[in-house]
């Protein structure tokens, strides 16, 4: 199993970035695919994720109404569009994999993932 992150970069705030997540080694369909992160001197948060079988979605309050997980099967890919980025979106983004149906807290908040990339660095400053 392979998760490969890109899209990171610097932005000013208001701007906007759109990480992908291309899975590698398994069923596309079968899993649950998230992204966490974790910005400096904080714990990991899961942001937001997806189940690739139900297209049923997560996202914490936080980044609700500005950023958008979307899955595409063809290219087993995950992206996240983030919009309105802010000072505090500032971390490195993980993209993460379970093998379930459905999306619980068990992976989105306990972060309780089989698989994980190796981050992408976000920074939004001016």
């Amino acid at each position: 199993v392979q998760l490969v992150e890109s899209g990171g970069g610097l932005v000013q705030p208001g701007g906007s970035l759109r990480l992908a997540c291309e899975a590698s080694g398994f069923t596309f369909g079968d899993y649950v695919i998230g992204w966490v992160r974790q910005a400096p001197g904080k714990e990991r948060e899961g942001v937001s994720c997806i189940s690739n079988g139900r297209g049923s979605i997560y996202y914490v309050d936080s980044v609700k109404g500005r950023f958008t997980i979307s899955s595409d099967h063809a290219k087993s890919t995950v992206y996240l569009q983030m919009d309105n980025l802010e000072s505090d979106d500032t971390g490195v983004y993980y993209c993460a994999a379970v093998r379930a149906r459905y999306i619980t807290n068990r992976f989105c908040v306990r972060l309780e993932w089989d698989y994980w990339g190796q981050g992408a660095q976000v920074t939004v400053s001016s």
